[in-house]
């Protein structure tokens, strides 16, 4: 994928695809597109099931083009509650469906913040790229101090590049938000830590 910083994203129509408020009428309109998510009708939804669900069900090809998002956010949510079928580990359940919508919001987030650092469009972020985005991470709410330092703890594969997943780790870790997005809170992205 080229590398896109998603100037100007249109945050609100994101919402609107993305149910996630806890109340009445979002939970129905999760339960329609779990419904047409779980093609098979057995409860669980498979990553490929998801992913054709958010090109499909949800409409929203910019995160389908996003393989990383995706996975990010299935994985994290997949294991979030105790399932009691033997499946439950695999697959996606009708429990973890809200929180797994609220996980690719955030995980897309995270991949524009990584993109708008990774300005060689290389899928990665090597250490000059990094000091020059340092006045941009500042605005995302994290303070650098030494950053030959703060590159080398984010780089926890020492591969001399940040890669997107050590981004997310460290995003979630230092509570990063991107300044121009909804401002969307929810108790379950403080909880990802």
């Amino acid at each position: 994928m080229t590398n896109k910083t998603f100037e100007n994203y249109d945050w609100n129509s994101l919402l609107s695809k993305l149910p996630i408020k806890n109340n009445k009428e979002e939970r129905e309109k999760r339960r329609v597109m779990w419904k047409a998510m779980d093609m098979n009708g057995n409860g669980f939804v498979s990553l490929a099931e998801f992913d054709r669900g958010i090109r499909d069900v949800l409409n929203l090809p910019e995160i389908f083009k996003t393989k990383k998002v995706i996975l990010r956010a299935y994985q994290a949510a997949k294991n979030k509650y105790k399932g009691k079928s033997k499946y439950s580990d695999d697959y996606l359940e009708w429990m973890e469906f809200r929180i797994t919508l609220v996980y690719l919001r955030q995980y897309f987030e995270y991949y524009i913040m990584f993109c708008r650092t990774d300005t060689s469009g290389d899928q990665k972020i090597n250490f000059d790229e990094f000091k020059n985005a340092i006045p941009t991470l500042e605005k995302w709410g994290v303070k650098i101090n030494d950053p030959k330092k703060e590159f080398d703890s984010i780089d926890t594969n020492h591969g001399g590049s940040i890669m997107f997943d050590e981004f997310c780790q460290y995003a979630i870790k230092k509570n990063l938000d991107l300044e121009d997005d909804d401002d969307f809170d929810d108790v379950e992205i403080k909880k990802m830590k």
